[in-house]
């Protein structure tokens, strides 16, 4: 999976609810459901994008189905993150040494 898929993913409003949930603990899709402006079906639906895009997991415990983030997931879009963000602080240093006339 690409970061390009997380971060369309979490374009939705409802599957960023969903994921913020499951970040706090893993929970089946019924109890997401339950505190979700949406049914339940649409919360499998959801979940399946989350899934596709390798930000969630799923294990099946008896006749349940617990959902979960996936680390992995999580590690790939702070990378990008991270790579961007080095480059804006590495950007700011810049700027603030130009004006300060450090950058002699």
């Amino acid at each position: 999976m690409t970061y390009q898929e997380s971060l369309a993913a979490l374009a939705d409003p409802t599957r960023r609810q969903i994921f913020e949930a499951l970040a706090d603990a893993p929970r089946p899709v019924g109890e997401l459901a339950q505190s979700m402006p949406v049914s339940r079906p649409a919360v499998s639906q959801h979940l399946k994008v989350l899934s596709g895009a390798g930000l969630v997991m799923c294990r099946v415990e008896g006749a349940r189905r617990i959902y979960a983030v996936r680390p992995e997931g999580i590690a790939q879009l702070r990378m990008w993150l991270d790579r961007h963000w080095a480059n804006v602080m590495d950007r700011f240093a810049e700027e603030i040494n130009r004006k300060d006339g450090l950058d002699d």
